[in-house]
């Protein structure tokens, strides 16, 4: 039979790094599967000014790449491949890696994340860090004093929007429908917001700008049909995220959008020895720094399940 390892981790976020740092340091000898978006959604991030111990603020990337290095250091052996099925079923655990590489561990901790829904036009990619975001609290103080879209009408739309209004001028918020999906109190919160400007019936039609920057969104009138430009240096989509859950489906527990329920104040999953951390799990913070501190717990929580197991 194959090693049994400590720790196998799975995802290669600002949770992953932070728990193949703890649990390098605690003698686990972790595994890290980077899965295929290494370093995770801030690698498609620009400038990062919210996470602490970066005075003058980091590149995305850049952060991940220090993650990378600190983990490494450690001691932690970090491969690149994809987990594509698991059985968690038994006392030890087990993973496939690629569809075929079989690894085994006393515990796992999972970091896949959550990816963004986009609208699917190709402006979204172009301008992708240059004016166009997924998340307001993460980059909406680059727009103070500027005025900014959000395609929305859920309560993280309006979450969102009403945090801009607070630094833009004002928030063009676009609903494709004639009505939000948001709770009334949001709902009243947003149409009581004297700079947020909502747009009934209108859809996204294409982001525009400079080949540097956006600078406006170009929407159509569902009713009459008709083109109109909004000029904005900011477009926010704010249509919800995909939590990266699938291989876990049917073993672990997860609420209805298929993010993994941990028991309260824990990392700890409904299967033993198996813990998650990051916006796998999370799905109202959704920061670097909250999952960070997410991985660190549940780096604890390994360790210490493999000390009370005697392993």
């Amino acid at each position: 039979m194959s090693e049994i390892h400590k720790c196998i981790i799975i995802g290669s976020g600002p949770a992953g790094y932070t728990a193949a740092i703890y649990a390098a340091r605690a003698n686990l000898k972790p595994i890290m599967i980077t899965g295929l978006e290494q370093g995770g959604q801030l690698m498609n991030t620009t400038d990062v000014e919210n996470y602490p111990g970066y005075p003058n603020g980091i590149l995305g990337p850049e952060m991940m790449d220090d993650f990378k290095k600190q983990a490494e250091r450690m001691g932690t052996d970090i491969r690149y491949g994809y987990v594509s099925k698991v059985d968690f079923s038994g006392t030890v655990h087990k993973i496939w890696v690629d569809e075929s590489k079989e690894l085994t561990a006393h515990t796992i901790i999972i970091s896949t994340g959550a990816s963004a829904k986009w609208l699917g036009i190709a402006s979204e990619k172009k301008y992708n860090g240059a004016g166009v975001s997924a998340c307001a609290v993460c980059d909406g103080f680059f727009y103070r004093g500027k005025e900014v879209a959000i395609v929305g009408a859920g309560d993280t739309a309006c979450e969102e929007a009403l945090y801009l209004s607070k630094m833009c001028t004002t928030v063009h918020m676009l609903i494709r429908s004639e009505k939000m999906r948001a709770s009334k109190v949001m709902q009243d919160r947003v149409m009581a917001t004297p700079n947020i400007r909502v747009y009934w019936d209108t859809q996204t039609d294409e982001v525009l700008g400079d080949g540097t920057v956006v600078t406006a969104v170009r929407v159509k009138h569902n009713k009459t049909g008709l083109l109109s430009e909004i000029p904005v240096s900011g477009f926010f989509v704010a249509i919800g995220h995909t939590p990266n859950s699938t291989p876990f489906k049917g073993i672990i527990d997860m609420d209805e959008q298929g993010y993994i329920l941990t028991k309260p104040g824990t990392s700890k999953t409904n299967v033993e020895g198996v813990f998650a951390s990051g916006d796998v799990q999370d799905k109202h913070y959704r920061q670097a720094v909250t999952a960070a501190g997410s991985g660190c717990m549940a780096a604890l929580d390994a360790e210490r399940y493999l000390t009370n197991k005697g392993l």
